[in-house]
């Protein structure tokens, strides 16, 4: 049997990929079953496992995890819930009503030329805001400030979904007695749902990951997030590794569970309102 040398290549140069993106998560897995001297001997395979290293996270003094979990949470399905709120709103007006070429065009525009701009430039206007309304430290700060940062691109990524429904189910719900709102609610948005799905986890996993407003508008336990712990164990006379590779382990939890059961929600949504016909 004749081997080809193509799909050799591509297979071999596809399974690097996967072991190099693979190589620092196995040794972040590794590592959080440690101990720390284990650990500073540079031991791989021949190790004692420990599960000290998670106790440590929801026990002790220093124990807050379980208080930025639970603002992680809410950070994240509190500016979902609100993004997908105001974007279908927003997209579903923009693809039904009759709106001059200009003023969607406009609008369209300034949403893309918000979404381009780096995170970095709103860190200094959210923080004087959130000092001046008095949310500075809390989650709810974080739901806005992620909130405004991903409503540009979920606008534009259901609009391309209203788009393509079939005017004629509007105009059949209509004949029916069925009101806008009522379209909206009953025809427009279950065809939708595929959008709405790849809009919800990308959303959400913005929020869970995000780091630099997290550091900016936050400063304890109090509002702060899992991105924010884990860099705490970065500290001036000590790098605690085994707690760090923990926590680290423990939020990928999330973001692992979404990509596995809604990968295909995900695929559809990110390419279904890209293609017409």
């Amino acid at each position: 049997m004749r081997l080809r040398a193509g799909p050799l290549v591509r297979h071999g140069v596809l399974m690097s990929a996967v072991l190099i993106t693979l190589l620092p998560i196995v040794f972040t897995a590794f590592t959080s079953f440690k101990f720390r001297r284990d650990i500073i001997s540079g031991r791989f395979f021949d190790f004692e496992r420990t599960l000290v290293n998670y106790e440590r996270l929801f026990e002790g003094s220093r124990a807050v995890f379980g208080q930025l979990t639970v603002n992680s949470l809410i950070a994240g399905i509190g500016s979902t819930l609100l993004v997908l709120f105001i974007a279908s709103l927003g997209a579903y007006t923009l693809s039904r009503f009759r709106w001059p070429k200009r003023v969607s065009a406009l609008i369209l525009g300034w949403l893309l030329f918000v979404y381009m701009l780096p995170p970095i430039t709103f860190a200094g206007p959210f923080y004087l805001i959130a000092r001046q309304i008095g949310l500075f430290d809390t989650p709810a700060v974080l739901v806005i400030a992620h909130s405004v940062l991903t409503l540009p691109f979920a606008v534009w990524l259901l609009q391309s979904f209203f788009a393509e429904i079939p005017r004629e189910l509007e105009e059949a719900a209509s004949l029916d007695g069925c009101s806008r709102a009522g379209t909206f609610w009953r025809v427009a948005l279950p065809i939708t749902l595929p959008g709405l799905y790849a809009t919800a986890i990308l959303t959400f996993v913005f929020s869970w990951k995000d780091f630099l407003f997290a550091l900016v508008l936050t400063s304890t336990p109090r509002g702060g997030t899992i991105p924010i712990g884990i860099a705490s164990f970065v500290q001036e006379w000590d790098l605690r590794y085994g707690e760090m590779a923990a926590a680290t382990m423990l939020a990928a939890i999330p973001a692992i569970i979404l990509v596995l059961f809604a990968q295909r929600h995900i695929i559809k949504g990110m390419t279904m309102g890209a293609v017409k016909g």
